[in-house]
């Protein structure tokens, strides 16, 4: 697997002082957010209605490697990382560029905005400079 060479060093979550506002603004959107799975992420197509099915890139995390199978797992992963306020400061057009999350079993998964509230998602790689502090803030109740 070819290794990243740079991470957006823009990102960040937002912090939790401002997530309360930050939420309110995304609910007056008046939409909630909604998950398109992208083929580059995927080795199996699952039931993500993929198109095409598959299309696993070299150097892109897959998730098949964290067992994220289906639509409906990976919608709900989405919805507890905004209940949670796991957002980014960043943002476009109201949404938040980034979102994250952290699997049952411990995997830290990143989405990324594509446009109106739908978003994309994938294993966070090991390399990641913001993995560690998802992981942390993660196991704060």
């Amino acid at each position: 697997m070819r290794k990243r060479r740079a991470y957006n060093p823009k990102r960040r979550l937002c912090d939790a002082e401002h997530v309360h506002s930050r939420r309110q603004a995304i609910q007056a959107l008046g939409k909630t957010p909604r998950y398109r799975g992208n083929p580059e992420h995927k080795r199996n197509p699952g039931d993500f209605g993929l198109d095409p099915p598959t299309s696993p890139r070299l150097g892109k995390t897959l998730c098949d490697e964290v067992r994220i199978l289906g639509r409906a797992e990976a919608l709900k992963l989405l919805e507890t990382a905004f209940a949670r306020g796991f957002f980014s400061v960043q943002e476009r057009g109201g949404w938040p560029q980034n979102v994250w999350a952290v699997t049952n079993d411990g995997q830290p998964l990143e989405a990324q905005l594509e446009g109106d509230g739908i978003y994309h998602g994938y294993p966070m790689p090991q390399g990641d400079p913001l993995r560690d502090e998802v992981l942390l803030r993660w196991e704060r109740p």
